[in-house]
């Protein structure tokens, strides 16, 4: 089967949302946002649906929302918790060439300010820094490409995505 659709995974902060939209309009793609879908099935927030169901719940919404959707010569920009789902990553992957936007530790932690409302799926007493090191090499894993987007601005990132996907 042809991939004519492009996931972007990697850390909340690293840039999924944002890139996307002007990685879709550079290719001339459609755009979907994984998380703004789970939002309006769910009728609330990320953080809130964490806060009022848990973590568990939160991950069985986004395992079902985002495995039942089919996509079409589109960009997907994924929550940063969909590689804890092989089952989500396998149905992604069947039509979609997944993109690890890679950015270190430091830069996130300086790009992320709001982790307590961002909806950023955390055990009780993990850091930032548990969760990042815990999903590195889940990222590496489900990767077709790497891209290290640290020390670039957006547009850069935007290059070099294009650049691969056309090697």
């Amino acid at each position: 089967m042809r991939k004519d659709n492009v996931i972007l995974i990697g850390m909340s902060g690293a840039g999924k949302s944002t890139l996307g939209v002007l990685l879709a309009k550079a290719i001339g793609k459609a755009f979907t946002d994984t998380d703004i879908m789970i939002q309006q099935k769910e009728g609330r927030l990320l953080q809130q649906i964490i806060d009022d169901e848990g973590i568990d719940y939160f991950m069985q919404v986004e395992e079902n929302v985002v495995s039942n959707l089919t996509f079409n010569n589109s960009v997907i920009a994924t929550g940063g918790s969909v590689v804890y789902s092989d089952k989500i990553m396998r149905s992604l992957k069947e039509t979609a060439v997944s993109v690890y936007l890679y950015v270190p530790y430091e830069e996130l932690a300086a790009r992320v300010k709001n982790i307590s409302t961002r909806g950023i799926v955390m055990r009780s007493g993990s850091t930032y820094e548990d969760v990042y090191n815990e999903r590195l090499p889940l990222y590496e894993k489900y990767a077709d490409i790497i891209v290290d987007c640290s020390k670039m601005d957006i547009e850069q990132c935007v290059e070099q995505i294009v650049k691969q996907l056309e090697e």
